[in-house]
């Protein structure tokens, strides 16, 4: 078995491939379509970061592909559906890097109130500039949270620890810790923010939720972070923010295009403001975070190939298989989710003798996905049978061996 890890993918991820028997390639960049095309050729493992995009045409001219890894918390750069219809499971790292984000917004919330972008500037340049003009403290302060997740919630606590009120605005039902209070709407958050961060995520619904609107609305000499997505922020708007004085300082780690590779040109609106803090989309970018995500998503990349179990997959039914017996065998069937799935699947086994000896089975929307353990070897005519049903996507028949 093959896979390609793409985008400086932790070495860890390669290690823990390799002790499965999988042949792993490595590159440090992202690929563009007809380049991942290409690269995928008898490739059935694909890991990549954020920056490359798997799109549906890739996914149908990757006949051999098995499972994607994204080594990051957000998925909007795979046709997750399109993956799924083709028999392809994805999975994420949706808390390895949790940490490294709160850690960077926590520290650049106390560059930016604190002014150390221009008093560092100043330096630098030479001119000794002290005073106290425009530098503030945040305790005391009151922090709006947009996008109460893994990571906004564990900002909220983070930052009540030292001082700061904390609001917060989710549009799902979620509750509040600590003495966070929630708002009905953003916009009321927006009224009594002093500092407004932005946690997310990338569904195309949130694409440009953040406008000029939005910046008129917060409080005078605010600031703003953003360190989910780049399409979710009109950064011109921003801009224009900045420059009036309205908003006294901005961090922004991401942005609507960003270049593939460490080194190459970067450009932005935004370059040269005053107390602006631009990164290059690094809020995960820690030894400690990289380690941990390679860890876990090439965990479950092998363990979904080696015994098919799909725990926190993101695009299809999400099973928690245990090892099968050792000697023992498991057909893993992705299906469309119609009734009689599982009567076809029974029946093809009886038809040669095979005996069910336990069977699980889950459905997500329009897929499905059952595991079946049987006591023999499964005929190439039953699995030929399965092949053919209608509603089948994938089968795949496992051999349990002995567990590393």
């Amino acid at each position: 078995m093959k896979a390609l890890l793409l985008e400086n993918v932790h070495a860890l991820a390669r290690e823990t491939l390799e002790k499965a028997g999988v042949e792993v390639t490595t590159l440090r960049g992202a690929l563009d379509e007809d380049e991942l095309i290409s690269a995928l050729d008898g490739v059935e493992l694909l890991g990549i970061r954020s920056k490359t995009q798997v799109t549906a045409h890739v996914i149908d001219n990757a006949p051999s592909l098995l499972a994607i890894g994204a080594f990051c918390i957000g998925t909007n750069q795979i046709d997750l559906r399109h993956a799924a219809q083709a028999g392809v499971a994805a999975f994420n790292a949706p808390f390895s890097n949790t940490r490294s984000v709160v850690e960077l917004a926590l520290a650049e919330i106390i560059a930016l109130t604190r002014r150390l972008t221009e008093k560092d500037k100043a330096l630098h340049d030479g001119v000794w500039d002290k005073s106290a003009t425009g530098a503030h403290e945040v305790r005391g302060r009151t922090l709006g949270i947009v996008g109460y997740g893994n990571i906004g919630t564990q900002l909220s606590v983070v930052a009540e620890a030292l001082g700061l009120r904390v609001v917060f605005y989710d549009t799902a039902e979620k509750l509040a810790l600590g003495n966070a209070v929630r708002m009905s709407s953003l916009d009321e958050l927006l009224e009594v923010a002093d500092i407004v961060t932005l946690h997310v995520d990338g569904r195309p619904g949130n694409a440009g939720m953040f406008g000029a609107e939005q910046f008129a609305r917060m409080r005078p000499g605010s600031v703003f972070l953003n360190l989910s997505r780049g399409f979710l922020v009109d950064y011109g708007a921003l801009r224009e923010r900045v420059l009036s004085g309205h908003i006294v300082g901005a961090a922004v780690d991401v942005f609507p295009e960003e270049p593939k590779n460490a080194g190459d040109a970067f450009d932005s609106e935004l370059r040269h403001l005053p107390n602006v803090i631009l990164t290059p989309h690094i809020g995960g970018s820690t030894e400690e975070a990289q380690q941990d995500i390679g860890l876990f998503v090439s965990a479950k990349l092998r363990d979904y190939v080696d015994y098919g179990t799909t725990s926190l997959s993101v695009n299809v039914p999400s099973l928690i298989l245990d090892r099968p017996r050792e000697g023992g065998h498991r057909i893993a069937h992705l299906h469309r989710n119609v009734p009689g799935v599982l009567a076809g699947v029974n029946q093809a086994l009886s038809k040669v003798g095979v005996n069910v000896e336990s069977q699980v089975l889950g459905t997500w929307g329009d897929i499905g996905y059952v595991a079946t353990d049987v006591d023999a070897p499964v005929p190439a005519e039953a699995v030929a049978e399965l092949e053919a049903m209608d509603p089948t996507i994938r089968v795949r028949v496992l051999e349990a061996t002995a567990s590393r």
